[in-house]
């Protein structure tokens, strides 16, 4: 572990990579990194949008447990990750209020590991196969030029692992914490002539915070780089992940106030759980031409197989078009992405253009089963759902860079989206019928945005962009009424805009400081919610329009040698602007109908996060920081909310280099002051168990060592 690396986005973590390469400290302000969030390599500060990037010491780093990527990434504007403490799940990210509905996995945020995507080309994402132990980089993109990355793009994250070089490292790292938290992790790295490699493997358990809560985590990740000439370059990429974890469920109001710790009774009566395997390949090809043209190429495949045992009464499953209790998904899903970049000249002045084509395709078997035999609850019984699922989406793009002078410049880009779901229905049994049947939607989604360098010190954007959101084949899974697929649903569809300013200090000066503040506002029509959410069956209807609009102000301050103070603050307006109707629920929609102007759930107004630290290369380092969250709406009806809250954490570790090992012990307390508060919510629980709490007081001891031959 390098421990002079910065650590977060701004100023410091345009150093990242040339930390993690050893570059001296004293030439890493000669190096810093490119982003391609847009597909470009630029230096974050002239990119026309917002975006930040964090370094793989900032994941790994003040003795964080790496259990997910929420503990990271408090200090991005406009970015909102929730750890639900529920390994079944996944963590809650949404950005800019997109995503904000999902009650598992992500959605309406694009997600990419290695270039690969994680998100599947009906919008759901997942990141349980993330690599942290391997990470060297992530992305993150708000705003218009999201719109570029096509479906389900509110936002996009993009994880890069590290890239093998120099002589061979060989490390590991282990760590345990409160809750019965066990986690243990091997990585070498280096390069053997032509070629880099990581390989980095990894397992985790926990017996949770909450009751019926445990869960254990399996991982391996490879990374292959190989120069195949001065113009040429291959990377292959594979992974694993192998994971089972109990479900507690969300608790009810009355058992969040009394009993925070517990898991609702139908969770232990049925056993909840959810079993995962994945296993995914992908491979990179990048070759110069000449001087002016580049090609890429990048394929990819994968495997994902899950079961998971929900907590759906017996008598409710009776009804003959009831799919049952337990869902088994088996996906195979691919892709590829061709892109080619030319540079060239119009009116003079340099251009930049980037043309693709994107084709990703994923094929689903999904069954369902009761979650019983006879009395045995918490089994798989009787065959109620089956039926093959398809969806593909191909995408055409191109993107262009124009400098008409040295002050100036433009970016513009068009994507076409068409995304295509077929259903087979293989369960026609009495009368459940055949409820096979197809879909297509398609848009065209263009961006635009000009950039102003008045001084060296500033830089001053504007953008727009036009964005769309399938829905996912798990809100396509139920209809209201009858059975099959939802095709009735609608895309939504969204008009971007955002207006920003960045400033940093010029080079040698003693206290370096970048800032950061961009103003947004995103008008969707269509918008995609929830319909009714009972006994199993989540079903979705399209409402009229919303309004998402704010105010994200971040920045990072080296006021001397070894320190870094850095403060993110968002203000996010996020509510329906028509009303609409729903079935009559006690919990959902008591009065049938969701007046205009309520907050759309799962969206908090204020979020503010701060760190200070102070990390020399070597002997002892420490660092506090706290993060405050304004309270959160968890249904449409905004009858209830999870309270705001203000939360603690400190380190302290030190960092021992002796020759050719660099060892690192850290000791971490996350909400010092013992808190109760809701980590996440689920929106729309039809039974009311909207809450899903944080952790009391815990800790963590985390140990690395590093060799390098």
């Amino acid at each position: 572990m390098k421990s002079h690396c910065p650590r977060s986005s701004h100023r410091a973590a345009a150093l990242a990579v040339a930390c993690l390469l050893g570059v001296p400290a004293s030439a890493q302000l000669l190096a810093p990194i490119n982003v391609t969030a847009t597909r470009t390599e630029v230096p974050p500060f002239e990119v026309p949008a917002s975006v930040d990037v964090l370094d793989g010491e900032r994941i790994r780093g003040d003795g964080r447990a790496q259990v997910n990527l929420s503990e990271s990434l408090a200090l991005v504007p406009g970015l909102l990750a929730r750890d639900r403490l529920n390994q079944a799940q996944d963590m809650q990210l949404s950005v800019r209020g997109f995503g904000a509905r999902a009650t598992f996995g992500v959605r309406g945020v694009r997600l990419y590991v290695d270039g690969i995507p994680a998100t599947m080309p009906d919008g759901q994402g997942q990141l349980s196969h993330i690599d942290l132990a391997s990470v060297g980089r992530l992305e993150v993109l708000r705003g218009p030029f999201s719109v570029l990355y096509g479906n389900s793009s509110g936002g996009v994250l993009q994880v890069f692992t590290e890239e093998g070089q120099g002589s061979p490292v060989l490390g590991g790292s282990v760590a345990a914490g409160s809750y019965g938290l066990r986690r243990a992790d091997v990585k070498a790295s280096g390069s053997a002539g032509s070629l880099g490699y990581v390989l980095s493997a990894g397992r985790l358990s926990t017996n949770g915070f909450r009751e019926h809560s445990a869960a254990e985590r399996e991982g391996a990740n490879v990374r292959l780089d190989w120069a195949l000439g001065d113009d040429r370059k291959l990377t292959l990429l594979a992974n694993t992940l192998s994971m089972r974890a109990d479900d507690p469920l969300g608790l009810s109001r009355a058992q969040f106030d009394t009993a925070p710790r517990s898991a609702d009774a139908s969770a232990t009566t049925f056993n909840t759980r959810k079993t995962v395997r994945q296993s995914q390949i992908g491979a990179v090809y990048e070759q110069r031409v000449d001087g002016d043209n580049q090609l890429r190429l990048m394929v990819y495949g994968g495997e994902r197989a899950t079961t998971q045992f929900q907590a759906i009464p017996t008598g409710v499953q009776a009804n003959p078009l009831h799919p049952g209790g337990v869902i088994g998904l088996a996906r195979s899903y691919g892709g590829l992405d061709a892109r080619w970049t030319t540079r060239t000249l119009m009116a003079q002045k340099p251009l930049e253009i980037v043309g693709g084509l994107t084709y990703d395709t994923m094929n689903e078997t999904r069954r369902g089963w009761q979650n019983f035999q006879g009395a045995t609850l918490g089994v798989q019984g009787a065959l109620r759902r089956e039926e093959d699922n398809r969806v593909t989406s191909l995408d055409p793009y191109v993107q262009a860079t124009w400098k008409p002078d040295a002050r100036w410049t433009v970016n513009a880009g068009v994507r076409h989206s068409l995304v295509r779901f077929n259903s087979a229905d293989n369960y026609i049994v009495g009368t459940n019928g055949n409820d096979s049947g197809s879909v297509r939607y398609s848009a065209t989604l263009p961006a635009a945005g000009v950039t102003y360098a008045p001084s060296e010190q500033w830089r001053v954007y504007a953008a727009a962009g036009r964005g769309f959101e399938t829905p996912t084949f798990n809100e396509l899974a139920y209809r209201s009424v009858g059975t099959g697929l939802n095709f009735a649903l609608r895309p939504s569809r969204s008009d971007n805009l955002e207006t920003g300013v960045k400033w940093r200090t010029l080079p040698g000066v003693a206290t370096r400081i970048e800032a950061t503040a961009a103003i947004f506002h995103t008008a969707t029509q269509d918008e995609i919610v929830t319909q009714s959410n009972v006994g199993g069956r989540s079903t979705f209807q399209n409402a009229g329009a919303t309004r998402r609009s704010g105010l994200e102000l971040a920045t990072s301050i080296t006021p001397a040698r070894h320190w870094l103070a850095q403060v993110s603050y968002t203000v996010l307006d996020a509510r329906y602007q028509d009303a609409f109707v729903c079935p009559v629920n006690a919990n959902l929609c008591p009065a049938g109908r969701v007046p205009a102007g309520n907050r759309i759930p799962g969206t908090a107004r204020h979020a503010l996060a701060m760190e200070l630290g102070w990390r020399p290369p070597t002997g002892w380092r420490t660092g506090v920081d706290a993060r405050y969250l304004s309270s959160v709406a968890v249904n449409d009806v905004n009858t209830d909310a999870a309270a705001s809250f203000v939360s603690l954490g400190a380190h302290v570790g030190y960092v021992l280099a002796l020759d050719r090992w660099n060892i690192a012990a850290t000791a971490r307390v996350d909400n010092l002051t013992d808190r109760k508060y809701a980590g996440s919510v689920i929106v729309n629980e039809g039974n009311g168990r909207y809450f899903e709490p944080a952790a009391g007081r815990n800790y963590v001891l985390s140990l690395s060592a590093n060799y390098r031959f």
